[in-house]
Order: C-alpha cells, then sequence, then structure tokens
C-alpha cells in the first residue's frame, strides 16, 4: 500500500464542527441540526484528480477546479460528500421534501409513538393570497384583519384536531388509526442523509423564489448555515453558478438579442412567431414562459418591449 494511503486521517471541518448538534430554528417550532458529514471542499478535489489523473496538473488550485466541475456539470466528485440532518418540519411542508427521491430518510413513527404535540402556526400577517399566474404558489398577502381571523381559527382547528385526537388514545384506538385526523400543519421529526451533489439539486430547486415560502425558509438555512460552513468553496461556486446565475435556452437567446438589438419591434415579432406571445383584442399576452423571460431580461437591465 502507498505510504500516502496508509496514514489517512478522517477530515475535519471545524467550522462545521462549532454546530454539530446544535439546532436552527424554522418557522414557529421547526428546526434543523447537523447530526454528521462526511469530506469536505478536499474530499471534491481529491475525488476529481483520481478521475482526472494527470490532466489536473494544469489546473493549479482547489477553487479553480472546484469552479470547473461545478460550472461543467461533472457531479459525481460531490458525490463524495455526504451531510446527515436532523429535522423538525410541517408535514405538508414534509410531503414537498419526501419528494427528493434521492436522500437516506428516518421518520418519527405516528404508529409507535404518540404525534408530536406541536403545529405550524401562521401569524396574522403571514397568510398568502393564491397565485394567479403560478397557479400552484401565492402571490400577495391577505389583509391583516382577515388575518387575524383567520389565525383564531387556525388555533381552534388545531386544539379540537389534538384533543380528538387525545381522547382517541385515551380510550384504546390504536396509534395507527387515531392520527388519521391530524392536521397537515402537525410536526414531524426524521433524520435525512444526502450527498452534496444531490443536496445541490435539492437547494437549487427549494431556495428559487417560487418554492412555497415554508420549505425556502429551510433550504435557505441549510445553505447558509451548514454548506456554507462545510464546503465553502462549492457554496460560492453553487450560488455563482446557480442560484443567481442565469441559464438560457436558445429561444431566449434569440429574444434577448432581438431586445438588445435596438429595434424593439424584431422583438415583439419574434416573441408572436415562437408562439410566447399572443394577441387578442385588449392587447398583448404573454405566456408564463415569456413572463420567465421578463424576469431575466429584467435581471439584465433589458426592458421587454411588449410591456407598456
Amino acid at each position: 500500500m502507498p505510504d500516502e494511503l496508509s496514514h489517512l486521517e478522517r477530515v475535519y471541518v471545524p467550522a462545521l464542527d462549532e454546530i454539530l448538534g446544535k439546532p436552527f430554528k424554522v418557522l414557529n417550532d421547526g428546526f434543523i441540526r447537523v447530526i454528521d458529514y462526511m469530506g469536505s471542499d478536499e474530499s471534491i478535489v481529491q475525488a476529481a484528480r483520481v478521475s482526472y489523473g494527470k490532466g489536473t496538473k494544469k489546473i493549479k488550485r482547489d477553487r479553480e477546479l472546484i469552479r470547473y466541475l461545478l460550472r461543467h456539470r461533472h457531479t459525481s466528485p460531490f458525490e463524495m460528500c455526504e451531510l446527515k440532518l436532523h429535522l423538525r418540519v410541517p408535514m405538508d411542508c414534509w410531503r414537498q421534501w419526501i419528494r427528493h427521491r434521492t436522500a437516506n430518510v428516518n421518520e418519527y413513527s405516528t404508529r409507535y409513538s404518540e404525534a408530536i404535540d406541536s403545529a405550524q402556526t401562521t401569524a396574522p400577517e403571514a397568510w398568502r393570497q393564491q397565485g394567479v399566474l403560478n397557479r400552484q404558489g401565492s402571490a400577495g398577502l391577505i389583509d391583516h384583519d382577515r388575518g387575524s381571523e383567520l389565525s383564531l381559527r387556525e388555533a381552534e382547528l388545531q386544539d379540537l384536531a389534538r384533543q380528538i385526537y387525545q381522547e382517541r388514545l385515551n380510550a384504546g384506538v390504536a396509534r395507527e388509526q387515531a392520527r388519521k385526523d391530524l392536521p397537515l400543519s402537525t410536526y414531524t421529526e426524521a433524520y435525512w442523509k444526502i450527498d452534496l451533489h444531490n443536496l445541490l439539486h435539492f437547494l437549487e430547486l427549494r431556495m428559487d423564489l417560487l418554492a412555497q415560502e415554508e420549505i425556502r425558509s429551510y433550504a435557505n438555512l441549510i445553505g447558509s448555515e451548514v454548506v456554507s460552513r462545510w464546503c465553502p468553496v462549492t457554496w460560492e461556486a453553487f450560488l455563482d453558478y446557480h442560484h443567481r446565475g442565469l441559464a438560457l435556452s436558445e429561444m431566449e437567446i434569440r429574444i434577448i438579442q432581438a431586445c438588445a438589438s435596438g429595434d424593439p419591434k424584431q422583438a415583439v415579432d419574434l416573441a408572436l412567431e415562437l408562439d410566447l406571445l399572443r394577441r387578442d383584442e385588449n392587447g398583448f399576452k404573454p405566456t408564463l414562459e415569456l413572463r420567465e423571460i421578463e424576469a431575466k431580461l429584467e435581471a439584465l437591465g433589458i426592458k421587454a418591449p411588449w410591456i407598456e
């Protein structure tokens, strides 16, 4: 065995060790905390150099290599790092979370134990209106007075549901059946272990402004408090290329080129030709895809010519 392999030591990240086991609060009674981890930025570089061999000698700095790997979507080196979290999350939020089937999960069981006596609550000023363009999301807020009524009714519902659940348990009803009318706001807990590549994919989707606010608050915290300490170079590259960067399709490039050409009519005609913009008796009607292009144009400091 080569000498360099006979004295290997476990990788430690002091900045992450400082918060091992420390709960970070989310929502009214949720939390995340780091239980364990494997690897670091250095582990990504090590894995890449085993794969690329002498080809990486031209890359002088680890940061440059990590940024190259992330930029060109060479994902396997990032799978060498793993993170295990302990979570407390509302069940409706957990339904979205568990859709990411690339993690190892062990969840608190309400068949074996009584359901956690805690539910996610909503402040009067935090009730959101249903979105119109994005039908699965929200946009704008309910007024405070109406929100106060909704929060009061929420508390009544949660209290009643918990009372009925406890009555069933006291009557000897099986836990697996007694739980069936608990609201989705009830908190659950889980251990969640995932490699860094799949964690970054989770964060890319769940930190997005179109993600539901509740799960976004968890994702933002995992990114800013955990990944930034654990693999800071990777985190920097992720923010640059994915979270804060722009991905452009061929159609989007053509639209942007037309908008930047100084001929607004050319951009409008192209949007109509590509069926991204439609015309009716009330004027122009952008598709959802064109709305997304508008946001990218705005980020580039270009005004969409079909907007009056």
